[in-house]
Parts: structure tokens; sequence; C-alpha cells
């Protein structure tokens, strides 16, 4: 059975996981990463889109943005995030005020992103597309359109490829759905296998921080003091949920 419940609901099935969500240090006085967030969730409110938490009802819960007030005469359009925070950090502020014009915009977080998280130990594209396709479910929608942005590319060609009569167009953004690790190692990308490629996704000191945004970044930030950067891997990137995105990738 699913259930839709609000996000206050979130944090009382978090402490039966293995694979729990972090909690940023009650010591710290301020935090630059969480203001952001702060504002992300006011900048998604303000065009139109209100949060939702889902009870899949087989351990797994999923954290979704929806429309307040969904246009039938509009297409309902699906954007599915990479490797991050969670879905507000790629999809906003920049995207969203100009997508919410035409569509109706839905907006996941994807298992161990976010406040996405599951008990299973299923860490496959395919159990990820289950997921969302189960969530726009509970929200009725019938058809739609998806964007995925790199590891959400490999998500939205899963979705697309197990649920042909709901999804009806696909972009995929910067995703090798074709890739395979000879690939890696023959040179084709900066990095020479599935242990760097996951160092540099899951950086875990200032350094590697900086390496992996000057590999992503079309125009990289010149100078950006340790201390942000710190304050960004202390709150969005936990020992816990490293553990399980290392899985998801291998």
């Amino acid at each position: 059975m699913t259930t839709l419940f609000s996000t206050n609901t979130l944090h009382t099935h978090q402490k039966h996981l293995n694979c729990v969500q972090y909690t940023h240090p009650m010591t710290k006085c301020f935090s630059l990463t969480a203001t952001r967030t702060w504002c992300l969730k006011s900048t998604f409110s303000t065009y139109g889109l209100r949060s939702t938490v889902t009870d899949l009802g087989d351990g797994t819960v999923m954290h979704c943005w929806v429309p307040k007030t969904r246009k039938p005469t509009r297409p309902d359009l699906l954007l599915l995030h990479g490797f991050g925070a969670n879905a507000m950090w790629q999809w906003g502020p920049h995207i969203i005020p100009r997508l919410v014009r035409y569509f109706n915009i839905y907006v996941p977080d994807l298992v161990f992103f976010g406040d996405s998280f599951t008990t299973r130990s299923d860490r496959s594209d395919s159990f990820q597309a289950q997921c969302v396709y189960r969530v726009m479910e509970v929200n009725s929608v019938k058809k739609m359109r998806v964007v995925g942005l790199s590891y959400g590319g490999f998500v939205a060609y899963s979705l697309a490829a197990q649920f042909k009569e709901v999804v009806e167009r696909v972009v995929i953004c910067c995703a090798g759905v074709c890739l395979e690790e000879k690939d890696l190692t023959d040179g084709l990308f900066v990095v020479k296998d599935l242990d760097e490629a996951t160092d540099m996704l899951l950086p875990q000191t200032p350094e590697k921080m900086k390496e992996l945004m000057r590999v992503t970044f079309v125009k990289p930030p010149v100078k950006t003091p340790n201390c942000i950067l710190v304050d960004f891997i202390d709150v969005s990137i936990s020992t816990k949920r490293t553990q399980c995105v290392r899985e998801i990738i291998f």
C-alpha cells in the first residue's frame, strides 16, 4: 500500500533505516549550505510547488516536489537529478522558473539523495525508476515527459524502457547510458576506474571537491574557501549516505 504524508512524518520513519539521512551537528551556529537549501525550498514554493513524502510501503520513502495546483491543460514533466545533495540544488532556481509556465513539474529526490531512502538492498537503476514511477502514480500522472541529468539520465532511460505506455518523451543529459567499464580504462574519461570515479563523485575533502568542480563546471569557481566546501560536505555527504551511494555506482 502506498501512502502520501507530510514532511513532518519523515523523521519517525528514518529511525528504522540502515542508511539514514545525515543530521547536521547542532553545535554549528551557521551553515551556508543549510541556508541555501532553505532558500531553494522557498523558491520552489514561490513557483507553485509543494513538498510531499510518499511511503511506498516496502521500506522505501520518496520525497518529491509536486504542483500545488495541477493544470490539466499542461503536460506533466518529471525532472531527475544526478549525484549531489538533493534535487533542489540541481534544478533551481534558474531552471524551475523557466519550466513552470509550460509544464506541471515533478521533482523527486532519488533514493539515498535528499529526503528519499529505503531499507531494501536493491541499488539498481531499474529500482530507482520503479520508485519514481510509483510516486507519479500516486500523484495520478498517466502520461509524462522525462528529463534526466547525469545519474538521473540512467534512471530516465530505465523508466522509459520499463513503462513505455506512460513515458511520452525522454531527454537524457550528460549520461553515458551505453558506457562500459572498459571505456574508463581506455581513457575515454578523466578517471580510470569506478573506484576513482566514486572518490570524485563523493568527495570527502575540500581538495576532492575542487577536483570535482573542475571537471563538472563549465566555468569552475576560481577560489572557493575551504570552510564553505567543508560545510557542504558535512551537511550533504555523510559517511552512511556515501556507503549507500557507492553501492549504487557499483
